[in-house]
């Protein structure tokens, strides 16, 4: 049982009693406070730490940002996800905004080569190449220096590569590449350059369908699939208000497929009542929505078991553990 579960487990009778400002330094005390844990490094660019959304700077003392910038973004959503489930992650990302794989190689070698690896999720510029949108060469190029370099401290790291998200700038605007053509088409043609990147490896490397997760989240009708013509009662914009970028509602939808691909957990069973969709302002059935959709995406690229079991909660949203408890 890991130090996280035991953590989550005393706060649901604590809480109310004593605090949050006393989680922190409780936990702090507990034994096991410095238990090995697995590492996780997140590589990317401003999708990765969510510019233009209240996801960028979320819990950000949670996770390690290896550029000092301060920034939160999926990689903390994640680890509040895996904490909440009781796992044992230390997390660390690595990001320039407007940039790719090509990028970090040429000017990040010595920070991401600073240790060994349990496991890296990465991803490139939005439309494979800022030159050349839709051509995945550069991609592939890159994800197998990378491969290579995190493969020289760690042979046995465990890579996924995040296909992103559709842009609706680049879809309903006239001059976007993927102009005249359904918001599926972006996201197809993404996932295919990341299938390409994997299988040009010589070991195995995995797909998260992130973007296909939010063609989905449309497509079940959770979310407006173009926010250029205003968004329909009900629904949610996936994009912040750029078009480009994703608003909390698309970055958590990211954290919740890597939290399913990573951890093999039913994104479910965090709940309705999941302390960082209400730390967000979500509302539970929204919570539940954006969770339904992450299991369904996983489930039609792979097996996952359905429900796993989990820490009990309360009957009602509440703020998530203090951060230090990590």
């Amino acid at each position: 049982m890991t130090f996280e579960f035991v953590c989550w487990r005393w706060v649901q009778l604590a809480r109310h009693i004593i605090g949050t400002a006393a989680f922190g330094l409780a936990c702090l005390a507990l034994p096991g406070a410095q238990a090995a844990s697995t590492s996780i490094l997140f590589i990317g660019n401003s999708f990765t730490f969510g510019e233009g959304s209240a996801v960028r700077f979320y819990r950000a003392d949670s996770v390690t940002d290896l550029n000092g910038q301060g920034q939160g973004g999926v990689p903390a959503l994640f680890k509040s996800f895996s904490q909440q489930a009781g796992l044992d992650y230390q997390v660390y990302l690595e990001t320039q905004p407007g940039s790719g794989l090509d990028w970090h190689l040429v000017h990040k070698r010595a920070t991401l080569g600073q240790r060994p690896w349990d496991s890296v999720v990465m991803h490139g510029f939005s439309t494979l190449d800022p030159n050349k949108p839709g051509d995945p060469s550069l991609l592939i190029r890159s994800v197998r220096q990378m491969a290579e370099l995190l493969r020289q401290r760690n042979p046995s790291v465990e890579l996924r590569l995040l296909a992103t998200w559709p842009r609706a700038d680049q879809t309903y605007m006239p001059n976007g590449a993927w102009a005249g053509q359904p918001i599926e088409a972006m996201a197809r043609d993404v996932r295919a350059g990341y299938e390409q990147a994997a299988a040009n490896l010589a070991a195995k490397a995995t797909v998260v369908p992130v973007g296909e997760a939010w063609v989905r989240a449309m497509q079940t009708g959770l979310a407006d699939d173009n926010p250029y013509d205003g968004i329909a009662p009900g629904k949610f914009n996936l994009w912040a208000k750029d078009g480009y970028h994703a608003s909390a509602q698309g970055s958590y939808l990211a954290a919740l497929v890597l939290f399913g691909s990573l951890s093999g957990r039913d994104p479910r069973s965090l709940g309705a009542m999941e302390c960082s969709g209400f730390e967000l302002g979500f509302s539970p059935a929204q919570v539940q929505g954006l969770q339904q959709v992450a299991f369904d995406q996983l489930a039609a690229a792979g097996p996952i078991t359905p429900a796993p079991r989990r820490p009990s909660k309360p009957a009602e949203a509440v703020r998530c553990l203090s951060s230090r408890c990590r």
